[in-house]
């Protein structure tokens, strides 16, 4: 997209001086989503993400802003284009701004950096870390201004990607007063547009046309503020969050319309996370109007991007979302694995109700789970969900089928014929459970023979082999085998 950059008249100024400038101007344009230009600004100071600025010989203080305004750029753009390890550089550069503002006694200005640190670690998927930061500095943020609010923003952001709503709804209204006095377009438009996510997943049958018209019209002065505000991106958000609103009240296609242009403007923005979430979106839109194929196909694209991004909370529920697609498929070995991972990616990052949203999902998603895997998915759910209210429904359902299930299978170990002794082949056994073992390897990894045999702990051409010698029925499960031309056979 074409960009006009601002005029910086800096010939008459000192090098402390324009360093000032060049940082301000630059993080006004990374509010408005502008971070191309922000770099450009940022080039007589800066060579770009990985590179440390050019600070030695500047005052400690301007210094400070220099690597704290660095930080800020590397961690946002890092998000933006997927850099694995921006968010770790961008923490050790705003550390090493604190220790400046630490030499100079200001403990306001520290506060403030610890809470875009903490925001770092929200991009990595550390909630914990990133609320208590958030927190503390809060304690130190007391004056009623832009920091405040942006600090107060971000933590109801973290409590609303933990699932926590009741807690992100009370942050945004016990400081509703904060967001009205502010003039900053883009906190404002973040603000409204975080108030109506809230509602979008606090509705209920009893509050369904109240909190719609509520959302409808906190995303509505969300795009009035972010258009003022000049923030393209921004404004593709609230889109998305119209499109999962539409999801919810079953309007199908015209979620797609609101998707679809908000995944147009992030395709223009060169914003290629952002464009995997809309896609998440579009999945679960697809997956909504039974066109499961496609759906699997868009979110299998979403989740690469999140893996070499290092986003784990967006990667924990795109693996869900692709689970599900799973599924319904009839992929049954591939989609409690894709579930199994989304858990397990949640809980090391501490996001437990994510993990708790995974392990329910599979429960209802899935049919013919192993009844250990049925009894610790939903006891691990009901544990990691059970301050979240809008669940308690799903799981009494989930519990009910946990409860059938071991009612099934009591009945089946009274079976008669359970008594007798029987011949049993020893060596016909132990093909008959590496056969099940190498099938349900193949099936969790979409017939790739290379990722199957690191499951199993082998190496490709043992496992090639055993499939071509002894299970010979499972080549129709692998991927194609690709040969090699000889160096003769290429020329």
């Amino acid at each position: 997209m074409k960009r006009t950059l601002p005029t910086l008249h800096t010939s008459h100024l000192s090098a402390n001086e324009e360093a000032l400038v060049r940082c301000r101007a630059a993080l006004d344009l990374k509010d408005k989503g502008d971070y191309d230009g922000a770099l450009e600004v940022m080039r007589r100071l800066w060579g770009g993400v990985g590179l440390r600025p050019e600070s030695g010989a500047l005052a400690p203080p301007v210094a400070a802003e220099v690597l704290l305004s660095v930080g800020t750029l590397t961690g946002w753009i890092g998000s933006k284009n997927k850099i694995r390890g921006a968010q770790e550089t961008a923490k050790n550069l705003i550390t090493d701004a604190i220790t400046l503002y630490e030499s100079a006694g200001d403990t306001k200005q520290i506060a403030a950096v610890r809470a875009e640190i903490a925001y770092c670690y929200f991009r990595e998927g550390a909630l914990n870390e990133a609320r208590i930061m958030l927190t503390e500095a809060l304690k130190t943020i007391t004056t009623e201004g832009n920091t405040r609010a942006k600090a107060l923003l971000r933590l109801a952001i973290v409590e609303s990607s933990a699932l926590r709503y009741n807690e992100a709804q009370a942050i945004l209204t016990a400081n509703a007063h904060l967001f009205r006095k502010i003039t900053n377009h883009s906190i404002k438009g973040a603000y409204h547009s975080q108030i109506a996510i809230i509602l979008r997943h606090l509705i209920t049958p009893e509050n369904r046309r109240e909190y719609f018209q509520r959302a409808v019209a906190e995303y509505q002065k969300a795009d009035r503020e972010l258009r003022l505000a000049g923030n393209t991106m921004f404004r593709a958000n609230v889109k998305n969050n119209i499109g999962l609103l539409l999801l919810n009240l079953s309007r199908l296609k015209e979620a797609h319309r609101y998707v679809d242009e908000a995944r147009r403007l992030a395709v223009n923005l060169r914003n290629k996370v952002r464009t995997a979430e809309f896609d998440e979106t579009r999945a679960q839109v697809l997956i909504a109007q039974r066109r499961f194929k496609e759906a699997e196909s868009v979110i299998r694209g979403a989740v690469s991007t999140f893996k070499r991004s290092g986003q784990q909370c967006l990667l924990a529920e795109a693996l869900t979302t692709h689970g599900i697609a799973l599924a319904r498929l009839k992929k049954v070995e591939r989609a409690q694995f894709t579930f199994q991972k989304a858990i397990e990616i949640a809980h090391q990052v501490g996001a437990l109700n994510l993990a708790g949203l995974a392990a329910l999902t599979m429960i209802e998603e899935l049919d013919q789970l192993p009844l250990d895997v049925l009894h610790t998915a939903h006891e691990n759910a009901s544990e990691w969900l059970a301050e979240n209210e809008q669940f308690s429904l799903r799981l009494n359902e989930a519990a009910r089928k946990v409860f059938a299930r071991m009612h099934v299978e009591n009945k089946l170990e009274g079976k008669p014929d359970s008594l007798f002794n029987k011949p049993r082949n020893f060596t016909q056994e132990l093909l008959d459970i590496e056969r099940e073992m190498i099938r349900k390897a193949l099936a969790k990894v979409n017939g790739s023979v290379t990722h199957a045999a690191s499951l199993l702990d082998m190496s490709y051409q043992r496992l090639a082999y055993l499939i071509e010698s002894r299970h010979k029925d499972l080549l129709k499960e692998r991927s194609p085998v690709r040969r090699r031309l000889r160096k003769h056979q290429q020329k």
